[in-house]
């Protein structure tokens, strides 16, 4: 397996890895095997959506030599002095920082835009500028937009729903521009709806698993938007980790490239449910309420993830049961 002969070298020969939106789901899961990988870990966060109790509970998990190897910065991607003080003397970019969520960025377009694109911008820049050896970013599954067809494929793509679409479909832009006018390569991955510990199941834009597992444990409502039959890719987290760092040390790549991050499934809202409520061993809950569409929400998402296997090496060890399962453990 490609990933493990990566991690066997990344062991033996430590780099330097900036990790931005590190206190976050993605970039605390990605902080986490970096550091039990025995590398060092700068880390960019200004806390917009992510959590302290992430880096905490990071912290609990590696040793004290390991955590002693994570510097981190409290800073905002806006700013671009700040994007510079970050990528000094770094070897790799993972970056994961971003606001997500279609609804919040219908309901704050201009936030939304500054933190996706001007944020972005200001990295790539002064990664470009500092010659780093990588730069790998969260790309979104929202840029395939109304494109009827599944699975989807990278190369086929149709009209945004959302401000949250386009911003991450311009992150693609601007990674193909930097490609062709600079020569400076770097790699887009289109997450498709990740899951796993440290996912936050508060606040209005919260994911539905660690929303509907809270609810379900609480005995608490499940709102389901639209019909039910609604479908999504799931991907469990540790999947999501293995294709950025095999992302970032790929030497096979010749241009600017951009990658599906799933495992090749489809699960309904209403599957979904089910799932969760068998794993919590709560059969028995049925405080299920439907309700309106959401807007600028796809009905339906499957990925293809034959480019990342054949180009990458990425070799999902999670389906998303197993990974519920998992989680839920």
């Amino acid at each position: 397996m490609k990933y493990n002969e990566i991690t066997k070298q990344l062991t033996a020969s430590p780099k330097i890895w900036l990790v931005t939106g590190v206190a976050g789901f993605i970039g605390s899961n990605l902080l986490e095997t970096l550091l039990l990988l025995d590398q060092t870990v700068v880390g960019l966060d200004n806390f917009a959506t992510g959590h302290q109790h992430n880096l905490d509970a990071v912290q609990d998990i590696v040793s004290e030599e390991q955590w002693a190897r994570f510097k981190f910065i409290e800073g905002d991607i806006c700013d671009y002095a700040t994007c510079e003080d970050a990528i000094a003397g770094v070897d790799y970019i993972l970056h994961q920082a971003a606001l997500g969520s279609v609804p919040r960025s219908i309901a704050d377009p201009v936030r939304t835009n500054a933190a996706n694109i001007s944020g972005f911008i200001n990295m790539i820049t002064a990664a470009k500028d500092a010659g780093v050896k990588s730069f790998v970013y969260a790309a979104s599954s929202s840029t395939y937009g109304d494109h009827p067809d599944l699975p989807k494929v990278e190369d086929k793509i149709g009209n945004p729903l959302s401000p949250y679409a386009v911003t991450k479909y311009v992150n693609e832009l601007y990674a193909d521009v930097f490609d062709r006018t600079y020569d400076f390569q770097s790699v887009g991955l289109r997450y498709f709806n990740v899951f796993g510990p440290r996912q936050d199941p508060e606040g209005a834009y919260a994911a539905v698993i660690p929303k509907w597992v809270a609810a379900v444990k609480a005995g608490n409502t499940v709102y389901i938007n639209g019909d039910g039959k609604t479908s999504r890719d799931f991907c469990y987290i540790e999947n999501v980790v293995q294709i950025n760092i095999l992302a970032a040390t790929s030497e096979n790549l010749e241009k600017s490239e951009v990658f599906n991050v799933a495992v090749g499934g489809q699960t309904s809202l209403n599957e979904l449910i089910e799932l969760i409520k068998d794993n919590l061993r709560m059969n028995s809950f049925t405080d299920i309420q439907y309700r309106d569409f959401r807007t600028g929400d796809v009905r339906h998402s499957k990925a293809s993830i034959e480019k990342a296997i054949s180009q990458l090496g990425y070799d999902p060890q999670y389906t998303m049961n197993e990974g519920l399962r998992k989680m839920l453990s």
